[in-house]
């Protein structure tokens, strides 16, 4: 079964794409850190119920052997979503791509990335996740945001597939099926419903 982690912005520009989000969510984003393996850095946003976003980017100033993840070698010049992360009862799953061992400060996890970058099924797949810690997530370090997440939709080609291969213990996921993979995110904010 999968279960939502997170969900990723993805944009060229790490500064354009936290402002971007920030503006539409109507609260300011942190800072997150630097991935020197795939040459990234984020900023992040607590949000209910144990979830949180992320505006990731390429690291202009990392110096990186082999391709970025989340297919970040070719990052958008606007900010758009881009990824959504799930944990997993098991990362053996061929389609997302073999897991790699991460670290950053008391953070250390598993997580699956194609040896090309690329996102599975276009991003249609989730990216699949095991923290060594739960206590230590991410969300549980993050302040509150006011913000939750009521939706998550993925659209794509495949939606009647995707709706097989991903087994989710989450009911706000829902596979839609559309011409070209993209997705929707449904907000409750402080300052109302907000839907990108």
């Amino acid at each position: 079964m999968f279960e939502l982690d997170h969900i990723a912005v993805v944009c060229r520009d790490l500064a354009k794409g936290a402002a971007w989000l920030s503006e539409q969510l109507g609260v300011p984003l942190l800072d997150g850190g630097k991935h020197p393996r795939f040459g990234t850095h984020n900023q992040l946003l607590g949000l209910a119920n144990g979830l949180y976003l992320e505006v990731i980017a390429p690291d202009p100033d990392a110096d990186i052997d082999g391709p970025r993840w989340f297919n970040l070698d070719h990052a958008p010049h606007a900010p758009r979503w881009g990824n959504w992360i799930c944990r997993a009862d098991n990362l053996n799953v061929d389609l997302a791509g073999p897991a790699v061992a991460m670290s950053r400060g008391d953070l250390g996890w598993q997580i699956t990335v194609p040896d090309d970058g690329s996102l599975p099924m276009q991003g249609g797949h989730p990216t699949l996740i095991n923290w060594d810690d739960m206590d230590a997530h991410p969300a549980a370090k993050l302040p509150k945001s006011g913000c939750r997440l009521t939706a998550w939709q993925v659209h794509h080609p495949q939606a009647n597939a995707l709706r097989d291969l991903c087994p989710m213990r989450d009911e706000r996921v829902s596979f839609i099926p559309a011409k070209t993979p993209s997705f929707t995110a449904r907000f409750d904010t402080p300052n109302g419903p907000v839907v990108i």
